[in-house]
């Protein structure tokens, strides 16, 4: 493209999705050492807020607005939001170590940094229209 920018033919394509993909894998493999009781409880919190994540990407890319799209990513900024303070309930309740959630706290950050810098880049765009 003349700008500089690659053409994105699918939300598959997204690094930010695809990071999204990793941190549901790491909850999942996470929550599975949560006590039984909490299955209906914070493990299935955990898990649709984590699943959020990169169907919001995925939503906000298929629709046909950049305005959308900007919508979607805050969506998906805030399920990164609930992943980290439910993460930190688990934390504070003694059913994980920091040492075992540290891939997903990790992860966390990289993907508030690129879903950020995601949103200011579709703001951008849509400024300059």
């Amino acid at each position: 493209m003349p700008n500089g920018r690659t053409k994105v033919g699918s939300y598959r394509d997204l690094l930010v999705w695809q990071k999204g993909i990793a941190l549901v894998k790491l909850v999942y493999q996470t929550s599975q050492t949560f006590p039984d009781g909490e299955r209906f409880g914070l493990i299935s919190q955990m898990r649709r807020a984590a699943v959020s994540v990169p169907s919001n990407i995925a939503e906000g890319q298929a629709r046909y607005s950049t305005r959308e799209f900007i919508h979607f990513v805050s969506n998906a900024e805030g399920s990164v939001a609930e992943v980290d303070t439910q993460l930190t309930i688990a934390l504070e309740l003694g059913f994980c170590k920091v040492a075992d959630v540290k891939p997903v706290l990790d992860a966390i950050v990289e993907l508030r940094k690129m879903l950020n810098a995601l949103r200011r880049s579709l703001q951008e765009r849509e400024t300059q229209r």
